[in-house]
């Protein structure tokens, strides 16, 4: 169970390689995403907060990035965080998130990429439930349901 000292260490040291990268050009990433997809994914922008049914679903089932189908979150690890942003406590397995850290703000705050094609999906922060005490904060854009759907 990856904890926040751990998120950190990968953020500022490195992150555990993927099972495999998918890359494309831009040109394909447009033509496979829906406009607000591929902002939020391809150009690191964010949804607006609640503007997702997804944060109020709790049914059993897989999330998989949008842009390459790579599995990254199981349903039972999702919580209603308040924050208007689907929330998890963890990802499926350690190495199918990239952590880097991002200083656009006023505080340091440590971005989520799917590590397979590098999607801006959200942030991860240090304030989820035990026992990991972390919430990863995603875009409902950037995910998709692929299991019990």
């Amino acid at each position: 169970m990856l904890k926040w000292g751990d998120v950190l260490g990968l953020a500022d040291y490195g992150n555990l390689t993927p099972d495999h990268k998918v890359v494309k050009t831009d040109a394909e990433w447009r033509a496979q995403l829906a406009p607000d997809e591929y902002r939020v994914t391809r150009q690191s922008g964010t949804e607006r907060a609640f503007s997702s049914e997804m944060c109020s679903l709790f049914q059993p089932g897989i999330y998989a990035c949008v842009c390459c189908g790579t599995r990254l979150f199981d349903a039972n690890e999702k919580f209603e965080s308040g924050t208007g942003w689907p929330s998890f406590t963890q990802p499926l397995t350690d190495n199918v998130i990239a952590y880097h850290g991002d200083n656009s703000l006023a505080s340091r705050r440590i971005e989520t990429v799917c590590n397979t094609c590098d999607a801006h999906l959200g942030h991860v922060f240090p304030d989820g439930p035990e026992p990991s005490g972390l919430r990863y904060c995603m875009n409902a854009v950037a995910l998709k349901k692929v299991e019990g759907q």
